[in-house]
């Protein structure tokens, strides 16, 4: 339900307005559009990026009329996908699936060779989404407290995976280290869909994953959920607690937008 909300209200805002902000005055003088779009997105297949672009991608061809094309640039937080954006043409046939990544990666990177406020023009709002932290079935610890104590007892033991330094997983979780007062080691991958793959294999024991990748693997069984990372429990998952229920004060969330490349005067 959560995710049909999440794209009719894409829907509503993105319609002919969708790259009003981005297209020169030459792309509408003809039929727009007239020919495929590409959606970029900074993180491998499989992850919840990649998920909520194929969505959008999906519903916006049926309402366009052209395919829209799901082009993966995994690599950097987001940051080569985004300059790929950056340096397109500004005629609405490239978008990009932004993230909250866009955000941390102006504190994270000192030599970014784009300015996302100035060359990202911003589309559409997409909505916002809860993390789920989930375990491999094998661990022990069946809660977040008994998580805590199994971390707390093992050092040393206990590997977090996330879809790469800087990204919304690697921060949430990050944020319930310093908070529970735990050390768990960070191993980045290039995308949420590799590490959940070697959550899944065991090399790792825990990720803060988005709602959309873990969901489907959290009912089937596969992955165990020990909290939600919003400050309120999820109705996508109502028996799994918020994290701030045992660590008082914790929540995190990832959002999701669109942009595209912003039209800049010549120099």
């Amino acid at each position: 339900m959560a995710m049909n909300l999440v794209r009719r209200r894409f829907l509503q805002l993105a319609g002919a307005a969708i790259a009003a902000p981005a297209v020169s005055t030459v792309a509408w003088s003809q039929a727009y559009p007239s020919r495929p779009m590409h959606m970029v997105v900074g993180f491998a297949a499989g992850g919840g990026a990649d998920i909520i672009a194929r969505l959008i991608g999906q519903s916006l061809s049926e309402r366009l009329g052209q395919q829209i094309i799901v082009d993966n640039r995994p690599g950097a937080g987001t940051n080569i996908g985004t300059e790929v954006v950056v340096k397109a043409a500004p005629d609405g046939y490239t978008l990009l699936l932004v993230n909250s990544p866009a955000a941390i990666n102006t504190t994270l990177y000192d030599n970014l060779s784009f300015d996302f406020i100035r060359d990202i023009a911003p589309v559409a709002s997409i909505g916002r989404v809860p993390l789920v932290m989930v375990v491999n079935p094998s661990l022990p610890a069946k809660t977040v407290p008994e998580f805590i104590a199994y971390a707390k007892a093992n050092p040393g033991k206990v590997n977090m995976g996330s879809g790469g330094n800087g990204a919304p997983d690697h921060m949430s979780g990050e944020l319930f280290k310093a908070m529970a007062g735990v050390g768990i080691l960070h191993v980045p991958y290039r995308g949420v869909a590799p590490a959940i793959s070697d959550l899944l294999g065991g090399q790792v024991q825990v990720i803060f994953g988005t709602m959309p990748a873990v969901i489907a693997l959290v009912k089937a069984g596969k992955l165990r959920a020990l909290g939600v990372t919003t400050a309120t429990r999820s109705d996508e998952l109502p028996d799994v607690p918020s994290i701030g229920e045992f660590v008082p004060g914790y929540e995190a969330s990832q959002w999701y937008g669109i942009g595209a490349p912003k039209t800049r005067p010549p120099r």
